[in-house]
């Protein structure tokens, strides 16, 4: 079983804000995959299904995101879910809108949410893909609850776009070559840096 967590908060008035964009690329993830996420489980909102020949659960925290660890945590433990077999989708603002990074394991990152994931799993070896959301421009926590412009909008949706396309890959071909092909800057990016 391979466990897939997607981190937002809970609640309409979260929808579509920026600290949301792992929610989000969950439910693109459950598209992809034809898997409903809406039975609830473990303290969140979870979907069954299969990836190639890999059983796969999604799963969405319905605790508010700095508070997702025991809800990930139990799910791991109900399924004996090994840590290389977990992977969490979160934003991040030390990434620009557009980018994402994969990684195989590591700290927090100052993010709230992964803190309370390895405080509750008991280890930081577990892999993790974070969508940019930009730096805040006003107080930290104003600016991830808040609804991106519609250019960075645009820009997120691309990128959680590369995201689901990254957690397919990690599924079929696992974290290396997840990282080694979706760790890149978008062509757009990398050809206006190369022209200036």
């Amino acid at each position: 079983m391979r466990l897939i967590v997607g981190l937002g908060n809970p609640g309409r008035e979260y929808q579509g804000t920026r600290h949301n964009v792992g929610f989000e690329t969950v439910d693109r993830v459950g598209d992809r995959l034809h898997v409903e996420i809406d039975k609830r489980k473990f303290g969140g909102l979870v979907g069954q299904g299969t990836c190639g020949s890999q059983r796969v659960l999604l799963l969405k925290p319905l605790q508010y995101m700095n508070c997702s660890g025991q809800v990930v945590a139990t799910a791991a433990g109900f399924y004996r879910v090994s840590p290389a077999d977990l992977l969490v989708v979160t934003d991040d603002m030390a990434l620009e809108p557009g980018r994402i990074r994969l990684r195989a394991q590591g700290s927090s990152g100052g993010h709230n949410g992964l803190a309370d994931i390895i405080e509750k799993l008991g280890t930081d070896r577990f892999a993790r893909l974070r969508i940019g959301i930009g730096a805040a421009t006003r107080v930290a926590r104003d600016y991830v609850l808040s609804r991106p412009t519609a250019e960075e909008r645009t820009r997120l949706d691309e990128a959680i776009d590369r995201a689901v396309e990254a957690v397919v890959c990690w599924l079929d071909e696992g974290i290396e070559t997840a990282m080694n092909r979706y760790n890149v800057k978008a062509k757009d990016e990398t050809q206006t840096e190369n022209e200036s």
